[in-house]
């Protein structure tokens, strides 16, 4: 078990925060809820029947842990609300974490602002689809939802995206081209 353990973290560790550190925005909490994940795969490996792949079973148990985490905080859906405005949670490190350096580049900074007008169900299509690069069908066993409802759901949030980028292009004077949001 230890080396079937190691070999999860070895893999799935950086995928995992990354996923948390998007869901929760701040560094240190996405670290304590990494940590909470290996403990209950720790715990739980032996009843993994292998159904889906290590990484969906990995990430199924991220989303329920992060769902764990704001139910515990005290009015957690008005503190779920306030973990997604990026302006008030910049992550600030000595040594800048993949994310800050992309943040650099002023497209990405734009999606990565325009996030916070997502659902919190529309902002995990986009991660697991976008940036985990999941499949739909992989993403539907994630969410425990239909493929067809991941569909909707990941149309709806690019219609989101779309509109917000459009107003932050316009905003922030950067060029006047349509935004392109597909997959």
């Amino acid at each position: 078990m230890d080396s079937v353990f190691d070999e999860l973290y070895q893999k799935y560790h950086h995928d995992v925060f990354q996923f948390l550190f998007y869901m929760v925005r701040n560094k240190e909490q996405a670290e304590d809820l990494v940590q909470e994940v290996y403990i209950r795969v720790f715990k739980s490996y032996d009843r993994f029947e292998g159904k889906s792949s290590e990484k969906t079973w990995l990430f199924s148990i991220a989303r329920n842990v992060a769902i764990d985490y704001f139910r515990k905080q005290k009015g957690w859906k008005d503190r779920l609300l306030e973990k997604f405005d990026w302006s008030t949670n910049q992550v600030k490190d000595e040594y800048p974490i993949p994310e800050e350096i992309t943040i650099q580049n002023e497209e990405i900074k734009g999606i990565y602002k325009c996030l916070e007008f997502c659902t919190v169900d529309q902002r995990s299509v986009i991660v697991l689809r976008y940036l985990q690069d999941l499949s739909i069908s992989e993403t539907a066993k994630v969410l425990g939802w239909t493929e067809s409802k991941v569909k909707t759901t990941q149309h709806r949030s690019l219609k989101v995206l779309k509109k917000y980028m459009e107003m932050f292009y316009e905003k922030e004077g950067l060029s006047s081209e349509k935004v392109r949001v597909e997959r």
